[in-house]
């Protein structure tokens, strides 16, 4: 069954450019002219990844990407006419799983969407023996991608924060590179810069604090201090 694809774009040129060629390369493609739309398509189906125009009338794309991120909810890939790199890393931490820049070559995006697809479908969907890890009052959920601690709702992972957070627990108390934690967070070969693994670490430890278990070692990397179980 090919992966279902949702474009969410209000310019409809761009709109059905992304979607002819995405269909065309082998996807199951739909497309909306805003939030209001989004919404009606995701009420009755179900979409592996959603291209998300930053700029829309009415529910801009931040606030859809919030509402969207989750367990379970589908990939991200943010589109954006503003092309400066506090954009880009405004939609990394709010959640996108990618960002492109407007115009965008039709295969760079494709390239992405591949990319982001694939990554998500190599991050745990069963639950196998050992899904539950524990540090220290925190308790990770490896199937739900949930963390959780006594007396707090559970909370919620990007698919970068899941993945920085158990190259950690795989690794406890030994220092990681930056580009060992991209390696782990975005894949080989992807496009992905420093600032961008900061950003996701910054999420995780706003995520776990008060006690925040992430140490920065100067010049050197990223080490979690806690004794890991599971």
């Amino acid at each position: 069954m090919s992966e279902r694809i949702l474009v969410v774009d209000d310019d409809p040129d761009l709109r059905a450019l992304i979607s002819d060629f995405l269909a065309n390369s082998g996807y199951e493609v739909q497309s909306a002219a805003d939030g209001a739309g989004m919404d009606a398509f995701l009420t009755r189906e179900s979409f592996d990844l959603v291209v998300l125009d930053l700029m829309m009338p009415g529910e801009d794309g931040l606030s859809i990407l919030r509402r969207l991120r989750g367990a379970g909810g589908p990939g991200i890939i943010m589109l954006s006419a503003m092309a400066e790199d506090t954009d880009r890393i405004v939609g990394l931490e709010v959640g996108a799983d990618d960002y492109l820049a407007k115009p965008c070559n039709p295969r760079e995006l494709l390239a992405r969407v591949r990319a982001v697809l694939r990554r998500r479908a190599e991050l745990p969907t069963s639950g196998p023996a050992g899904k539950i890890r524990r540090f220290g009052i925190w308790t990770l959920d490896i199937v739900q991608r949930t963390l959780e601690r006594p007396g707090l709702e559970a909370v919620q992972l990007t698919d970068g924060e899941f993945r920085i957070l158990t190259a950690f627990l795989d690794r406890p108390q030994r220092v990681m590179s930056r580009d060992q934690l991209i390696e782990h967070a975005r894949g080989l070969g992807s496009d992905v810069f420093d600032r961008a693994i900061d950003v996701t670490i910054s999420r995780l430890r706003k995520k776990l604090s008060p006690d925040d278990p992430i140490r920065t070692v100067r010049n050197e990397g990223y080490m979690f201090a806690l004794r890991v179980e599971g």
